[in-house]
């Protein structure tokens, strides 16, 4: 029976292989099948995200002005050209101009397009005027190790509140509280905060404001803060946005030259050296006319110097006395003069300079650093007392040709010399006379006292 049990299931073993071989080519076709089904459906996702509007980024570091301001109205107009989802603003600012602030803010209100915030990179801070920036956005946000705060308003020009009168400063403190927290509202943030940090000048760091509802929240890098906001909805004038930003491909927007250069200008330091280096530049050009290049440039640097110091909250006193030393240099070194005009200038250029090393409360970096301040002023003071010095000794040097160079030169009487005689001076024979008579032997050294003509007067040297 064993037998017989192992030969009756023998025939069934040896015709399974069989089956199995025959339907081996339907299996891998469909095995291949869905393999390339899922290779499809992979492949369209990806060509989905792909097609998903890009996420621009613009880098908004540095102060506050007319160039920051068209940069980012520039930026956001390009965002909704292309149709973008969503526009970054990477801030990193001391604060800045009331104005440009105000411009900024307007026209993220008005976008037809997400804008976010981002207080970015780590050490970055929203001072000032960027407070007001950040929350008027969409989304605000901040990356660790950052601070937001101090949006106290300083009046421009030097002096900040001391200039104005208690009810004048009210006025303006109240505009801006105002202000914050219409944004506050509009955008569902903590409005008491916001009015803190104009009235107190208080600040917060990054933790502390997502706990204060002051922002949204906290992301390490550009790509985690597009992770954690994917899926919120964003509400536009007219409309709700729903984003997706979650690996959505970014875009930066980068400042065009004449925007840099506008931005850079806009730093005291530089506005500074370009007032200084320029004044210099035409102080040459009027001193040495036909040069051309030096007056042009000169020109180009001092009108550029004056616009970026017109938009600083500095003292003007400071400007108009750099400008009056300018003019003191170029009026001694015209005139002749024995010194006096370049010692004024070099007080009035110092004072000037010590002038611009202070800002109002709280706009520290409207400041001109005051090494770069001494360190200009000593340079100043000791190009101009060269030149002036030169200037000086040229004016006492003894002329070299014509008549005055012969007053005071020294002769031989070629013949004796009474009512009339013969002199050589400089390698040329002179007919010469003494003044009262007096007669010179011949031989003897004699030395003039005036020139008529081609007559000398000579006297016993």
């Amino acid at each position: 029976m064993s037998i017989g049990f192992y030969s009756s299931h023998a025939a069934p073993a040896t015709r399974l292989p069989r089956r199995l071989a025959s339907d081996r080519p339907k299996r891998l076709k469909l095995v291949l099948g869905w393999l390339a089904l899922s290779l499809a459906l992979v492949a369209g996702r990806a060509a989905a995200q792909d097609a998903r509007p890009p996420v621009l980024v613009a880098q908004a570091h540095g102060e506050i002005n007319p160039a920051m301001a068209g940069y980012i109205d520039r930026a956001i107009t390009q965002a909704e050209a292309e149709g973008a989802q969503l526009l970054v603003i990477a801030l990193d600012t001391p604060g800045g101009l009331d104005q440009s602030m105000r411009d900024i803010t307007q026209r993220i209100l008005a976008a037809r397009v997400p804008v976010a915030v981002y207080v970015y990179p780590p050490g970055a801070r929203s001072a000032s005027a960027g407070v007001y920036i950040t929350y008027s956005a969409h989304i605000a946000a901040m990356a660790p190790s950052t601070n937001i705060g101090s949006a106290h308003p300083v009046l421009a020009g030097g002096g900040g509140d001391q200039q104005l009168t208690p009810e004048m400063n009210a006025k303006i403190t109240n505009d801006a509280a105002a202000w914050i927290r219409s944004l506050a509202e509009q955008r569902g943030r903590n409005g008491e905060w916001a009015e803190q940090a104009v009235r107190e000048s208080v600040n917060l760091t990054a933790s502390e404001a997502v706990e204060q509802h002051v922002v949204d929240l906290v992301a390490n890098d550009v790509n985690d803060l597009l992770n954690k906001i994917d899926g919120r909805t964003v509400h536009l004038p007219g409309r709700d946005v729903r984003l997706a930003t979650a690996g959505a491909p970014t875009q930066p927007i980068d400042m065009s030259p004449v925007e840099r250069l506008m931005l850079a200008i806009g730093d005291p330091s530089v506005a500074y050296l370009l007032l200084s280096l320029g004044g210099l530049a035409l102080i040459y050009e009027l001193g040495n006319p036909g040069a051309i290049l030096p007056g042009v440039v000169g020109g180009i640097a001092v009108i550029l110097a004056l616009y970026a110091l017109g938009t600083l909250p500095i003292n003007m006193a400071g400007v108009g006395l750099i400008l009056f030393a300018l003019l003191l240099f170029l009026a001694d070194l015209l005139l002749g003069g024995n010194g006096i005009l370049t010692v004024g200038g070099i007080f009035s250029f110092l004072i000037g300079s010590l002038l611009l090393t202070t800002s109002p409360e709280g706009q520290a970096w409207a400041q001109v650093p005051v090494q770069l301040a001494v360190g200009t002023s000593i340079t100043m003071a000791l190009l101009f007392g060269l030149l002036v010095g030169a200037a000086i000794r040229a004016h006492r040097r003894r002329p070299v040709n014509g008549v005055e160079a012969m007053l005071g030169q020294v002769g031989v009487a070629r013949t004796p010399i009474a009512n009339e005689g013969t002199v050589f001076i400089g390698g040329e024979l002179w007919s010469a006379s003494t003044p009262d008579g007096q007669p010179i032997p011949e031989g003897m050294r004699v030395r003039v006292l005036a020139v008529n003509g081609l007559h000398l007067s000579v006297q016993p040297a």
